[in-house]
């Protein structure tokens, strides 16, 4: 699942996507390929594939399709990478530890 995320995440236009979503809590192929560069039929493709990776639901009104942010799948990605975060910084924090003893280790044999 996080892979089909950063997948989706690659795009600047689907990242564009997510932020307006978020700031107007909803949006339609149509009102979205208003405020882009990009025509419908890419919007729709663009919404596609971050269907795909779960992070908007399409919820049918009528005859529009509105499109909403499922946070969910963003919030698992960020944690994955906050535990890798940690992880390295645990490793350098042991490095610089080692690092600092061998070099207090070398002042002490010289003086």
């Amino acid at each position: 699942m996080t892979e089909d995320v950063f997948t989706a995440l690659a795009d600047p236009t689907r990242r564009t996507i997510l932020d307006l979503l978020a700031t107007h809590g909803h949006g339609t192929a149509t009102t979205l390929a208003a405020e882009l560069p990009v025509s419908r039929p890419a919007v729709i493709k663009h919404l596609a594939v971050l269907d795909r990776a779960g992070l908007v639901a399409a919820q049918r009104h009528g005859r529009e399709v509105r499109y909403v942010v499922q946070p969910a799948p963003l919030q698992a990605t960020a944690a994955w990478m906050s535990r890798l975060a940690a992880d390295w910084d645990a490793r350098l924090a042991a490095v610089k530890a080692l690092a600092e003893s061998a070099a207090s280790d070398d002042a002490g044999s010289r003086g």
